[in-house]
């Protein structure tokens, strides 16, 4: 089977981002809740430490970058040009940027200057993502009451912005990107991998290449190489020292390897060997800068990037023998939607939140706290993905 051929379909790439996903949600739900465990937590910058809720975002990073070759080659295949192919990596990008610029200034909304609640701009902020990004019929007849439907997104934001009111309620200020969110630093580094691919294509050597130059980066940052830098950084640089590029373009080698291998025979146990061996490389690197700067996902620092990369490489081994050799995965339908419809998904919880909010519900404080409020998060977190398959049944569903 020729290297470039779209037909080359992982399904443990799809079960990964539902697992992923559904612990995303899981953490992102935590803050709701008393007596977490601190190994469940984020740790704090100044911290030698890592929780699990400082690995969810690596693993995702790596799974874009696992999904970018099998897109961009199925492009390719319907004849796609690199103009119009950039164009499109664009598109998702400025997507991604500018929900995350939204929901990053709603994490710093100053909601007692604002003409209305600010969970009433929540939910709105989120309707008018579902406007602009839904995944609408192919109806020619009805193609102009989509088309307005996606400008009424695109008004309804404009609207958020125009009344939006940040930090101090008493000398409030306007939208600003400030650290662009999870989901803008998912469009600069799927950015960045995607165009390192355009021009790498399933060259291994020149994807490893693409790679190394992310991890160098972050390792040449923390040395101090890179302090001649310091007037520009503020306007040019890799999005998060060149980690999160990282996560994304280990990913990308991934596939790329499974790609030049799959026409091979053995072909799974010799990439179920090399995923490995590239884990354990990616461990060992880890824990050897570790006494240099420590672990640290808030400081990105290069054992986070090595030992997550690490984790990310022997996950997916894992779920690649399970689910592509031996066949098992009948055990992830109830998740699948979290996989292929992951930025519903996501934004569901917002809604969620606002929702309950206003309306004054709230558990009961034992329901909240310690082991049960654990449980009571998981359940939360499937409830949101069974949520996703239901609208996304009659018709609703993000697509960028």
């Amino acid at each position: 089977m020729p290297p470039y051929s779209p037909t080359l379909r992982l399904d443990s790439i799809d079960v990964f981002r539902a697992v992923t996903m559904f612990l995303m949600i899981f953490v992102n739900d935590l803050w709701s809740l008393q007596d977490v465990p601190h190994w469940l937590e984020h740790s704090k910058a100044a911290e030698d430490a890592m929780g699990l809720s400082d690995v969810v975002f690596p693993g995702f990073l790596f799974i874009v970058g696992l999904s970018i070759p099998f897109a961009i080659a199925n492009r390719r295949k319907k004849g796609d040009s690199n103009a119009l192919i950039i164009r499109h990596i664009a598109e998702r990008t400025f997507a991604l940027l500018l929900m995350g610029i939204f929901i990053v200034n709603y994490e710093n909304i100053a909601g007692g200057a604002m003409v209305v609640s600010k969970h009433v701009w929540e939910i709105g902020m989120v309707i008018a993502f579902f406007l602009i990004w839904n995944v609408y019929p192919l109806t020619p007849a009805k193609k102009g009451l989509y088309t307005a439907l996606k400008v009424a997104g695109y008004v309804l934001l404009a609207g958020l912005a125009v009344i939006y009111k940040g930090g101090d309620a008493e000398n409030p200020s306007w939208m600003e990107t400030h650290w662009y969110g999870i989901l803008g630093l998912i469009g600069w580094s799927y950015l960045l991998g995607a165009l390192t691919y355009v021009v790498t294509r399933d060259r291994l050597a020149w994807a490893v290449g693409g790679w190394l130059l992310f991890v160098l980066f972050n390792l040449a940052d923390f040395s101090g190489v890179l302090r001649f830098l310091d007037p520009v950084e503020k306007y040019v640089w890799i999005v998060g020292s060149g980690s999160m590029p990282a996560f994304v373009m280990g990913g990308v080698v991934a596939s790329v390897i499974y790609r030049n291998n799959a026409g091979r025979n053995a072909v799974g146990k010799t990439y179920l060997v090399m995923l490995i061996v590239l884990g354990l490389i990616c461990l060992a690197y880890g824990f050897g800068t570790r006494p240099f700067w420590g672990i640290s996902k808030i400081r990105a620092t290069p054992a986070w990037v090595g030992i997550c990369s690490g984790i990310s490489f022997v996950a997916f081994a894992f779920l690649f023998w399970l689910v592509d050799l031996q066949k098992i995965k009948n055990w992830a339908n109830v998740i699948k939607p979290a996989g292929t419809a992951t930025l519903t998904c996501y934004l569901i919880p917002y809604i969620w939140y606002a929702v309950i909010t206003l309306a004054g519900i709230s558990l009961p404080l034992y329901l909240r706290t310690g082991w049960i409020g654990l449980v009571k998060s998981a359940c939360f977190s499937l409830l949101v993905i069974l949520l996703t398959g239901a609208i996304n049944r009659i018709g609703i569903k993000l697509k960028i």
